[in-house]
């Protein structure tokens, strides 16, 4: 019986916060109108959540792109396939890996920051003399970081792709030995932009939704103690994590699996 009382409390507590996480959710969409009356505020944040992003993106796609080069060239050339790498690369990159490890970086870096920043706002009681001052905290602070995030993953999963497959080609090219026109022509040929590039863009706008509406509900509704910004700053990384790749599974089905 007390592992049953255990497992029912744990249950209870699952759904509770799932259920709170809900209701933020609805209240923090509410409020994103009025961040457009505030706009200034969005911009600033964008500059803090993606400017500053940056470097870690560019480096981890100019990475990534070298590793996928030298990969799949040695699969496909088993397959007298080698010619296709461009389009393989770009696919990847384009459907998949640019979306997902765009947000996986930025889960552990901006999301981390601004569950920090609020979390600290928290404990400073300036959230409640927002609210004393009969000032929406949500409003003022929640949905401009909120909006920015949410236009931030595109932009940052688009120069992902764009330095991965740049990386890929001096691999190619550079290194292996490809023809570069070949390496452009096909993929000129092969990607479509509404299915591939387009999807591609709908992902990342997704996970930028899940990353940061995470972020802010684990900052807003930490304990106000230093402990409490630390456990916060830790379940926001691994619960938005698991929730991009279980987003994207779903997205993937959706999307790629009919012809």
């Amino acid at each position: 019986m007390n592992f049953l009382q255990w497992l029912g409390e744990r249950a209870f507590h699952v759904l509770a916060s799932w259920g709170r996480g809900a209701v933020f959710f609805v209240e923090l969409v509410k409020a994103v109108p009025a961040a457009f009356t505030r706009f200034g505020l969005v911009i600033a944040q964008i500059h803090a959540i993606g400017n500053r992003s940056l470097v870690i993106i560019l480096a981890s796609g100019l990475a990534v792109g070298f590793v996928l080069a030298l990969q799949l060239y040695n699969t496909l050339t088993n397959f007298g396939a080698a010619e296709s790498l461009g389009l393989v690369v770009n696919l990847s990159l384009v459907r998949e890996l640019g979306p997902v490890v765009t947000a996986l970086l930025f889960a552990g870096r901006a999301g981390t920051s601004l569950t920090a920043e609020i979390g600290l706002m928290k404990a400073g009681e300036q959230i409640s003399a927002m609210e004393l001052m009969a000032i929406d905290p949500r409003k003022r602070v929640l949905a401009p970081r909120f909006l920015a995030g949410v236009i931030s993953m595109p932009l940052l999963a688009g120069l992902f792709s764009a330095v991965g497959i740049l990386g890929a080609w001096v691999v190619a090219v550079g290194l292996i030995g490809i023809d570069a026109g070949n390496f452009w022509a096909i993929q000129q040929s092969g990607v479509d932009v509404w299915r591939d590039v387009a999807n591609g863009v709908i992902k990342s706008m997704v996970f930028g939704v899940i990353c940061t509406a995470v972020a802010l509900y684990q900052g807003y509704e930490t304990e106000a103690t230093p402990e409490g910004v630390a456990y916060a700053t830790t379940r926001t990384v691994v619960t938005a994590s698991l929730g991009v790749l279980a987003m994207d599974f779903i997205l993937t089905a959706l999307m790629f699996s009919t012809p």
